[in-house]
């Protein structure tokens, strides 16, 4: 990896586009000087808003792109009409081709993973990305995936989470060996789908050396910070993040409405209010912007269509972190470590057999 990290941004991404994008960048290069970015986007749209920040203007290289994926667009309608010419496949294809070590879009989620599954392709070993996101808990963050990606999953599928989700908790948690838990209806051994009990037999058999397996956990293990990284596959990660979401608005909402009941609720609310903030920040998951796309041969990162500025630049800082500690790297040692520890216990482990 080069000194500088070089970060391609989709422009046009997100519910909002360059509007959010050009100065969130602006504002993470007054963070982080060490960057240059590389910006695919409508001339027309994007040119008046680096006039606006002519120091981000000085650091990036700006590539007119007319065409764009919508965030209401089919995957396969983005691949069909975004291959090769839109601002998300153009920032992709940067990292594909050594231009940038990262990417970051707030685009459509579904039009950004089939495009980075078809430009950047999968590491070696493994069979389908993920998305991993930071989850607030009371112990301070955990690493939740897959939040969406794809539907269910093999035993091997869950050790190669376990793994890229340990790799980015050491990454971001400043974990050497972080705690990995598998999501299960119950910790009992005995409890669960087949595909999660194999998936803890090989987890405890290969004793990974990048990760220490914790065992099963539950839905509400999630929030108290149990373990450092939670597997699970993408239907049952998507449910719980949203259901995460969801009750976070729920809950400021029905805040709101009893702060807002009486001149004296509405006095303490004031007085209270950087607490009511910290409180919604810590239950949503959605505060802490940028998922990471994971088992890509290549750094991508999404974040939220709605994000602000403040947000965008969030999602850079992720992306900047991912390529400066070497995640790529770390996943595959990983990888190697668990795929020689496999051969060492020979061609397929007895927990795999069971399935």
């Amino acid at each position: 990896m080069s000194q500088v990290v070089r970060i391609a941004l989709d422009a046009m991404g997100g519910d909002h586009g360059a509007a959010v994008v050009i100065p969130g960048a602006a504002r993470f290069l007054e963070k982080r000087p060490d960057v240059q970015f590389l910006l695919f986007g409508d001339e027309a749209v994007v040119g008046p808003l680096l006039d606006a920040h002519p120091r981000l203007k000085a650091a990036s290289r700006f590539v007119h792109t007319p065409v764009w994926v919508k965030m209401g667009d089919k995957p396969s309608q983005a691949l069909r009409q975004g291959r090769r010419v839109s601002s998300m496949w153009l920032a992709l294809d940067a990292v594909k081709k050594g231009e940038a070590d990262v990417a970051v879009s707030a685009g459509n989620t579904g039009a950004l993973m089939a495009m980075a599954k078809f430009c950047l392709r999968t590491m070696a070993q493994i069979d389908r990305p993920a998305i991993a996101g930071i989850w607030p808990t009371l112990k301070g963050s955990s690493i939740v995936l897959d939040v969406g990606a794809s539907i269910g999953a093999d035993a091997q599928h869950y050790v190669d989470l376990a793994i890229m989700g340990a790799a980015m908790a050491s990454v971001i948690l400043g974990q050497k060996r972080p705690t990995v838990g598998l999501l299960n209806v119950g910790v009992e051994e005995i409890k669960g789908i087949e595909e999660v009990k194999a998936a803890g037999r090989l987890l405890r058999e290969l004793e990974i050396p990048s990760l220490s397996y914790h065992g099963f956990i539950e839905g509400d293990d999630i929030g108290k910070g149990v373990v450092d990284v939670v597997v699970t596959e993408g239907f049952t990660g998507n449910i719980a993040l949203k259901t995460a979401e969801g009750t976070a608005r729920q809950i400021g909402t029905i805040l709101r409405e009893a702060m807002n009941s009486s001149l004296s609720a509405r006095i303490g609310y004031l007085l209270a209010r950087s607490a009511f903030k910290t409180l919604r920040e810590k239950m949503d998951p959605s505060s802490v912007n940028g998922g990471v796309f994971l088992g890509l041969d290549g750094i991508v990162i999404k974040s939220h269509g709605g994000a602000d500025a403040v947000g965008f630049s969030g999602a850079i800082e992720n992306g900047y972190q991912m390529v400066h500690n070497d995640l790529l790297e770390r996943i595959r040692d990983a990888l190697i470590h668990s795929h020689d520890a496999r051969l060492a216990a020979g061609a397929m482990p007895a927990a795999a057999a069971d399935q």
